[in-house]
């Protein structure tokens, strides 16, 4: 397990998102019963389990989704959507990001997505797909992982 440092505009569902995990794990590992228990700056346990995939930056001032973006030559539409903000939303100094490393695939889940279509996607047999992703929900705006 680690750590996570909740930051302004955090939301139980939003961290879920970021650590492929779902809200009732969450809940359950950091004892919430509502999810105004979560503040600005306090810690919570979050899965280990997409720590391989990601790295984690942190914001510095002047940062903007689209540079820091660039910089990673990654799409800023992905990067958003895997750290639960819209393009438009405002990033600030601190805050952290996870970063997507070289050698995956990254593919967001959309209403409707099954294991074969995803397998589809990803150009991968279930297996794979399972193995590289231990917990699959195929809930909207999951993030699934699959080595390049």
């Amino acid at each position: 397990m680690n750590y996570y440092r909740i930051q302004k505009g955090d939301s139980l569902a939003s961290i879920a998102k970021k650590f492929n995990t779902s809200l009732e794990e969450l809940e359950e590992l950091n004892s919430l019963a509502y999810l105004t228990d979560l503040r600005v700056g306090m810690d919570i346990i979050v899965p280990k389990n997409q720590e391989q995939y990601f790295n984690v930056y942190t914001i510095e001032a002047g940062d903007s989704l689209y540079g820091i973006a660039r910089k990673y030559n990654i799409n800023p539409q992905l990067l958003a959507s895997l750290n639960g903000l819209d393009m438009e939303d405002y990033i600030y100094p601190n805050q952290e990001l996870l970063i997507p490393k070289n050698g995956y695939s990254y593919y967001i889940t959309a209403e409707g997505d099954t294991l074969d279509t995803v397998s589809d996607m990803f150009k991968k047999d279930k297996s794979s797909i399972l193995r590289d992703n231990p917990t699959i929900y195929l809930l909207k705006d999951q993030v699934l992982v699959s080595r390049k």
